[in-house]
């Protein structure tokens, strides 16, 4: 039951962390007014750490640990890169181009995470 709830909770906060990457990312494209506004600078943070607290309970509960499990790793190896282009794309003070270059490869590496996840397989949805 606790893993049923961990899981919903953590593919819930994926969903919501991706949606909310993605609006702030057009706000950027489009210079919006809204990425300063405090709600969109806290609410990241929040689906965020619910993300991370559930995914560390569900290595927790299944027993599987990253740098046992080559998939994991790769999954939390694409999280930091992640990470780092989505802190590129949506801080400001960069041109507009590369912050949306960096925006456009933190999509796809969100994929990738995406697909190790649920092919359990570091190749992700190249492994078929």
């Amino acid at each position: 039951m606790l893993y049923a709830l961990l899981k919903q909770c953590h593919v819930t906060c994926v969903g919501l962390s991706f949606c909310g990457f993605l609006l702030r990312g057009i706000w950027m494209l489009q210079g919006s007014r809204l990425l300063a506004r405090r709600l969109t600078r806290t609410v990241p943070h929040v689906i965020d750490t619910l993300l991370l607290a559930s995914a560390i309970g569900l290595a927790l509960i299944l027993g599987q640990y990253p740098l046992q499990n080559d998939w994991l790793t790769a999954k939390v190896v694409g999280l930091l890169v992640y990470i780092g282009l989505g802190a590129l794309a949506l801080r400001p003070g960069r041109p507009r181009w590369l912050r949306g270059v960096a925006w456009v490869a933190a999509l796809g590496t969100f994929g990738y995470i995406v697909s190790v996840a649920i092919t359990k397989n570091p190749a992700g949805f190249l492994a078929g």
